[in-house]
């Protein structure tokens, strides 16, 4: 079996691509009518879809994963824990989920990337829904320590209070410049005028 446009994907980093080029490379190998479930790299393909932020995708294709698969590969149980915390929004269950598996050589790049998106999301997520978090619970979000998280948000420029550890959140700022052109005042305004007489 052909695994060269999943293998360049991967090492070229096109980590959103592979939930396709897997689908797409199992649709080629079924319609050729090739038994490929015993060489088939299912935590990969299931670890694209989670990539990809496509959760229901993610758990059809678990289901259609036969059941001595899921019992000798715990890769692949181990990357569906990742999609069901995500799927019950269990934010700080998603990192442990990550951090307690000992990921093979083929798909730890794949899943560090996944991390790293999925910190930078839920920062962006703290960003817009807090003003103010305490370090307790913005560590959980960002699945790092409370040290770590500090560091983190100061580097963004959030403040801390050091007595009550609660982190002030820095909203970006949106510039919106209006630009008023006189020429077009007059004309809204003689608009006006015209409606009113």
């Amino acid at each position: 079996m052909d695994f060269s446009p999943l293998e360049e994907a991967l090492s070229s980093k096109s980590y959103d691509k592979i939930a396709d080029v897997c689908d797409n490379l199992m649709l080629q190998v079924a319609a050729e009518g090739i038994a490929f479930q015993n060489e088939w790299p299912y935590a990969i393909h299931l670890l694209g879809h989670i990539y990809a932020d496509d959760n229901n995708s993610a758990r059809f294709f678990w289901k259609s994963i036969p059941s001595a698969v899921k019992e000798g590969q715990p890769e692949v149980v181990a990357a569906w824990r990742i999609g069901q915390k995500l799927w019950m929004r269990d934010y700080a269950g998603v990192h442990e989920a990550i951090r307690g598996f000992n990921w093979s050589p083929e798909t730890q790049a794949l899943v560090a990337a996944f991390s790293d998106m999925y910190t930078r999301k839920m920062f962006q997520l703290v960003l817009a829904a807090y003003s103010t978090i305490s370090v307790q619970d913005a560590s959980l979000f960002l699945g790092m320590n409370e040290d770590d998280t500090t560091k983190y948000a100061l580097q963004e420029g959030w403040t801390l209070d050091p007595i009550t550890q609660m982190l002030t959140v820095k909203k970006q700022s949106t510039a919106t410049e209006q630009k008023l052109d006189p020429s077009k005042l007059q004309r809204l305004t003689e608009y006006v005028f015209h409606l009113e007489h």
